[in-house]
């Protein structure tokens, strides 16, 4: 065992407890993943990711550093706020990317390309897949959320890595007023995203988007900040034209958060996620 660089982040945030919690050990070469996974249960934050150099093929591929994510459960091959705090957490270390302003970071999952503009991270949205629900499960997920089945405009399953189903819905005083019964999420073992597209959305200035996050069957009864669930979000709605190639999410208000997501679609389609952290704690741990 050995003291280790640590970091707790605040991610999608400006300012501390606005987002979400991330830890991230730094220079977690040695470590087993019984280790990681221990410490990522003790942390007890929604994730926990450990730093190390890429791998041989992943350095032969241009990735900068390797993630290893861990949730107090187990393992995930990808997830949003860990990509972005992750790689705060680096840069902040005194770390400089190959290619400048264009972060490559290998996960689980395969290559993820950041992109750095001043203070904002984004990350370029994995591969989707997506389809339509079974006709029996929305109902039965709208009544376990408290939401009546015609307040529900769309609805989609996503899988990027993680699964969600995701409902656009009728106003955003739909998805805040939502009342969810968590214990029948879980036994439905759904997660389930909920999305409003207001008519400001696209001004930047402001949130146009409001979403919220429940994953009862990971654990997480509700996800104070999504990135992952955004990702795939973005990319249903943008291509079937149900929300604006650029745009502000707004999540995290029913929690006491602020947490604010940048939503963009550059000229070759692809989507990035983007936002803001906060470093709130900082030393050594004891690994």
């Amino acid at each position: 065992m050995r003291n280790r660089p640590f970091k707790q982040i605040d991610v999608f945030s400006q300012r501390p407890g606005d987002g979400n919690a991330l830890a991230v050990v730094l220079d977690a070469d040695g470590l087993s993943a019984q280790d990681m996974q221990r410490f990522a249960a003790w942390t007890n934050v929604s994730e926990t990711t450990f730093v190390l150099p890429p791998t041989p093929q992943g350095a032969a591929a241009g990735a900068d550093y390797r993630v290893r994510i861990f949730s107090p459960a187990g393992e995930l091959p990808f997830a949003g706020h860990p990509t972005l705090g992750s790689c705060h957490a680096w840069l902040q270390a005194g770390n400089a990317a190959l290619q400048g302003e264009r972060i490559v970071q290998e996960s689980a999952a395969g290559l993820v390309h950041i992109r750095r503009d001043g203070e904002l991270l984004a990350f370029a949205a994995p591969a989707l897949q997506r389809s339509q629900p079974s006709p029996a499960l929305v109902p039965l997920v709208a009544s376990a959320l408290g939401v009546r089945p015609q307040q529900i405009r769309a609805a989609q399953q996503l899988d990027n890595g993680p699964l969600w189903l995701a409902l656009l819905v009728d106003s955003a005083q739909t998805v805040l007023g939502l009342t969810p019964d968590h214990a029948r999420l879980k036994d439905l073992g759904q997660s389930v995203g909920v999305v409003h597209v207001g008519p400001e959305a696209g001004d930047n200035t402001a949130p146009g988007v409001v979403v919220r996050a429940f994953a009862a069957p990971m654990g997480n009864a509700e996800d104070p900040v999504t990135g992952s669930l955004n990702a795939s979000i973005a990319q249903w709605l943008i291509a079937e034209g149900l929300a604006p190639q650029q745009y502000l999410v707004a999540q995290g208000e029913c929690l006491g958060r602020a947490g604010r997501v940048h939503i963009a679609q550059d000229a070759q389609g692809q989507v990035w996620v983007g936002g803001h952290s906060i470093t709130c704690i900082e030393g050594t741990a004891l690994l």
